[in-house]
């Protein structure tokens, strides 16, 4: 038997495994060691399975994931996530669905220090959610809302899921996080323009909030976001005019959050003990999916199956922005039912050398993935954004209610992924002044 069939048997046996509920992380690495012994047999296999752990867990540059995962963690127990969205919602209150903006302003912000998509959501959810209902919000508003700015950590930098695409591509990490600022806040100002769009027209969607707010007030409460503006210039801007790498700029970002912390006086022994052990949690299962998907990585290499594909894609007489196109339907797919890390790393080893054989920027390619994996988070029937939100709000209100919510976000983020797609100079404008030395 040709080698890349096996590998196409190992891709439709770890699909049924997956579709089983076996942890991705096992799948992928049974898959990829099953294939890899069928292909080369026992001795390389035994080599594979030795080495590869140690390689893996001793590359330097993944260091950067809990460092930067470390960050979030501190600023969430320090109270950051909290003063961001206060102060959003003093500024914008007094404006039809100004709460519901705020609270993409707070995601957004908060992305900045965090990196993580359902973490975002989840800490946010919390703060600005029962704040919207007791405003009497459209509760699928209020709920969508949050679901979907949460995503924004996926782009945003620092963005974990960035990094990991980067460091299994040997793609720039520093132009990867640079690339994904623009995109980012894009999507933002998309949800925002919308919900006000959508709440100037429906008064009872988002109403404008009673509370009188002074221009004394609004400006007081600006300096209890210094902290996450601080280190967000400081670790983005330390990457783009290269004062340090993305690894000490993680190093940097964990100590900085750790000093504001202390200054600000938020910082005790005991959530200082939940954030180091929430890191290495997310770290843990991170590393897991991310080993088990080297090893699947392996297999794909040995068995060819990458190198078919696209010699068959290039034969085709399709424009490649059509395959692209193809590729949003699968992601979405996946996304629906897998979390973002365990959809980019399964589908890493066969698209990556597609899309680099049909000519397309990986820097670019990379925003365009992380893109198609923001909407998978927050689309039916699973959708994994909208059911941390709907943990965070219990019986209070209904998953169809959420779900209906998230249909404007949906069609948004498609929106930006259309223009992202169009306009690849929007991506790539950063990315291009940061290698040209600006």
């Amino acid at each position: 038997m040709e080698a890349w069939i096996i590998g196409l048997i190992g891709i439709g046996v770890l699909l049924v495994l997956i579709a089983l509920r076996t942890h991705v992380a096992f799948a992928l690495a049974v898959v990829g060691a099953a294939g890899y012994f069928a292909i080369l047999g026992w001795r390389p296999t035994s080599g594979l399975l030795g080495l590869e752990p140690y390689t893996f867990i001793a590359n330097f540059v993944l260091t950067t994931v809990p460092l930067f995962l470390l960050m979030g963690y501190l600023a969430h127990h320090a109270g950051l996530t909290k003063d961001v969205y206060h102060t959003a919602r003093l500024w914008l209150s007094n404006i039809p669905g100004g709460l519901a903006i705020a609270s993409v302003a707070g995601c957004a912000a908060f992305a900045a220090a965090c990196g993580s998509s359902l973490a975002t959501a989840a800490m946010m959810g919390r703060v600005s959610i029962p704040e919207m209902i007791r405003h009497k919000y459209d509760a699928g508003l209020a709920t969508g809302t949050v679901a979907a700015a949460g995503t924004i950590g996926s782009l945003i930098p620092p963005s974990i899921l960035l990094i990991l695409f980067g460091a299994l591509t040997e793609t720039s990490i520093g132009l990867l996080l640079i690339a994904g600022f623009i995109p980012g806040v894009l999507s933002a100002l998309i949800y925002m323009g919308m919900i006000f769009l959508r709440s100037l027209r429906n008064k009872a969607l988002g109403p404008v909030s009673e509370e009188k707010v002074g221009w004394g007030e609004r400006f007081k409460a600006l300096k209890y976001t210094w902290g996450i503006f601080v280190l967000f210039i400081l670790v983005i801007g330390g990457i783009y005019f290269g004062f340090f790498t993305p690894t000490e700029a993680g190093g940097v970002g964990a100590s900085g959050a750790f000093l504001i912390a202390a200054l600000t006086g938020k910082l005790k022994l005991t959530n200082f003990w939940e954030s180091l052990s929430d890191t290495v949690r997310s770290t843990s299962q991170i590393f897991a999916i991310a080993l088990g998907a080297t090893i699947f990585t392996k297999f794909m290499a040995v068995s060819d199956l990458p190198n078919v594909i696209c010699e068959f894609v290039l034969t085709l007489d399709i424009h490649p922005v059509a395959i692209l196109a193809g590729l949003s339907i699968v992601y979405v797919f996946l996304g629906m039912f897998l979390d973002p890390v365990g959809v980019m790393l399964l589908t890493l080893p066969v698209v990556f050398p597609v899309m680099e054989g049909l000519g397309f920027n990986m820097v670019w390619f990379g925003i365009i993935m992380i893109k198609y994996l923001e909407i998978g988070l927050i689309t039916p029937p699973v959708g994994l954004s909208v059911y941390v939100i709907k943990g965070v709000v219990g019986d209070q209100i209904e998953l169809e209610t959420i779900f209906k919510g998230i249909a404007w976000f949906v069609a948004m983020d498609i929106l930006t992924l259309v223009i992202l797609i169009a306009f690849p100079q929007i991506t790539m404008f950063l990315p291009n002044t940061m290698s040209a030395g600006f």
